[in-house]
Parts: C-alpha cells; sequence; structure tokens
C-alpha cells in the first residue's frame, strides 16, 4: 500500500469519526435485538458514518407514542405496531425492513391441560390490540375461545413483564414468549403449546418502521442504517462470531451464558430464527394483516393490500450499498 493511499484512507476514516449521524433506536430487550446491539458494538453502524443509541421499551405503547414524538427516529420491534398507528392513531409510518417470524410459543402454566381449561381465566399481553396479543386471541379462536366471553386480557407490557407475572402469579395461565424469555419459561416449568408459526402460519413479526416524514427528509440516513443493520444481522448469525454475540446477549440482556448460548443458536437457526439480510416476507405480513382484520374487525374484516404500509426502497437501496 503506497504513502499516498494510506494517507487517503486515514483521512476517510478520520472525516467519518468526526461526522457521524446521531440516530436514536427503541425496541424491544429480546434476543431479536443482537443484530442492532451487534453492529453497535461492534463499530459496523460507525463505519457507515452513524452513532446509534439503542433504548429498550417497556412496552408497545410507550414505544409508538415515542416515535410519534420524535423522541427517537427508528423502532425495531413487531410492524404490527405500525399497522396499529397508522389504523388507531393516525400516525403516517413505514415499514423499511423485516427481522423474523416472532419465535412466539403460546405458553401455559404447568396445571392447563387443554385450551379449554383456559376458559374462566386471565392472560397475559403487551398491548391488547397489536401483534403478539392478536396472535394470542387467534390461536384461542381456533380453539373455540373467545376473548371477554371465555378468558380476560391483562395488558402487563413486553415479554420480560410477562414471564415474570406467569412466574409470580399463577393466576395467570398463558402469555405468548420468545427467546430468551421462552428458554427460562421452560426452565422453571411453563408449558409449551406449540410455536405460532405452527400454529397460525407464516408471519412477519420484528422489523424496522419510521415515520415516513422522516425516512423522506432523511433517506440517505436511513438507508446507512439499514446498510448497517443487515451487516448487523449477517454478523450475528456467523458461527465464527457465536462467542462474542453470546457476550452481547448476556450483558445486555443480563442472561445467563447458557440462556445466551440456547438463544443464539435459536436466532441462528435458517428456517426458525433471523431471516436473512433482515429481509421483509410478504407473505408472513399478509397473515399479520389478516388476523387485524378477523380479531379486531379492522378494515370491515378485509384485509387491504400490505403495499400501503411498506416501502422496501429504502431497504435495496442499503443492500446495494453493502454489496
Amino acid at each position: 500500500m503506497t504513502c499516498k493511499l494510506m494517507l487517503l484512507l486515514l483521512a476517510v476514516f478520520s472525516s467519518a469519526a468526526w461526522s457521524q449521524t446521531l440516530l436514536k433506536v427503541k425496541m424491544f430487550p429480546g434476543a431479536q435485538s443482537l443484530p442492532v446491539l451487534a453492529a453497535v458494538s461492534e463499530g459496523i453502524f460507525a463505519r457507515h458514518g452513524l452513532k446509534v443509541e439503542t433504548l429498550f421499551t417497556v412496552n408497545s405503547q410507550e414505544q409508538r407514542d415515542g416515535l410519534a414524538a420524535g423522541d427517537f427516529q427508528i423502532a425495531q420491534a413487531a410492524v404490527d405496531n405500525a399497522v396499529a398507528m397508522v389504523e388507531l392513531a393516525k400516525h403516517d409510518v413505514v415499514i423499511v425492513t423485516g427481522g423474523d417470524s416472532s419465535m412466539n410459543e403460546f405458553f401455559v402454566q404447568p396445571d392447563i391441560a387443554s385450551y379449554a381449561d383456559l376458559r374462566g381465566h386471565t392472560l397475559l399481553v403487551d398491548a391488547l390490540n397489536t401483534a403478539y396479543a392478536l396472535q394470542l386471541k387467534k390461536i384461542l379462536l381456533m380453539n373455540g375461545l373467545k376473548e371477554g366471553a371465555d378468558y380476560k386480557l391483562n395488558p402487563i407490557g413486553g415479554t420480560a413483564l410477562r414471564l415474570k407475572g406467569m412466574r409470580e402469579n399463577k393466576a395467570f395461565k398463558a402469555t405468548m414468549l420468545n427467546p430468551p424469555f421462552s428458554i427460562d419459561a421452560k426452565a422453571v416449568g411453563l408449558k409449551s403449546m406449540g410455536s405460532a408459526v405452527d400454529l397460525i402460519g407464516p408471519y412477519q413479526a420484528q422489523g424496522t418502521f419510521v415515520l415516513r416524514s422522516w425516512a423522506r427528509a432523511n433517506a440517505e440516513t436511513l438507508e446507512r442504517y439499514i446498510a448497517g443493520f443487515i451487516e448487523g444481522t449477517r454478523w450475528a448469525v456467523d458461527p465464527a462470531n457465536k462467542g462474542p454475540a453470546v457476550k452481547i446477549l448476556v450483558e445486555r440482556l443480563k442472561i445467563t451464558p447458557e440462556v445466551a448460548t440456547r438463544t443464539w443458536e435459536m436466532l441462528s437457526d435458517p428456517k426458525l430464527g433471523l431471516a436473512r439480510d433482515g429481509r421483509f416476507d410478504m407473505k408472513g405480513f399478509e397473515n399479520v394483516l389478516a388476523l387485524r382484520a378477523e380479531i379486531e374487525g379492522s378494515w370491515g374484516g378485509k384485509a387491504p393490500d400490505g403495499g400501503r404500509y411498506v416501502d422496501m426502497s429504502y431497504y435495496e437501496k442499503a443492500l446495494q450499498r453493502v454489496r
């Protein structure tokens, strides 16, 4: 390498270091946060000229309200929350990446032998009208149980709070859990009735969504963020990075190395784990909308075209950056 080229590279890296764009990202403290956490800790976002601050949310409502208020620029969560923001709160948000299929399982207390045993009991959800609560309602409806008539819902909050509630109060009989919490749930005797995708079909869960106005005004910044997210996803599932990836999960999610290792194995499963390059699953998203139409009665019971909530042009340009 010539001296001139070395100086040029140093100038480029020095310029990037001093001109990083600050972004705030809010997400749940779960396994699906690994690509973003890795992109921060491994300097991937920094290489794209970004200084990313990660914030953990307590529940979906807090996250949705914060995005609408401009408290942060980017939300990483189940994309049905974006649909809820559009349809219920009338905020113009747009989904710009995929992420995973939720890896959710339907968990019950040890004394529950069948779905019928849930009749008359209280079940735990995050928010009443989005994402995994709709998964739970659909699973129960398929087994002859209707909300209100046959069971009650308690919107206690995010996955960690739902597991805590199930462990501390045996009167709470069921909830949806994903890793690492699903691993802990099995360890303490809670019983899985099956995975969500096996019970209700394909599902587009975790993804990236932003205010559409912000995306338009900051398109190049958003593309750089998505490029970092794609690279973070690749890094997270690479077997060569298993050790440092497990360490990130232990430190940021406050879980044991054993649980973190099992969590990484689930995340890196090509079939059930993180979507390759954070790609968006339109078929899974159509199921998301179908659930909302059926369970919540949205759009008069007929799901609209998913394209109205999605803009993958930022993702495609980001993918070109990575390539």
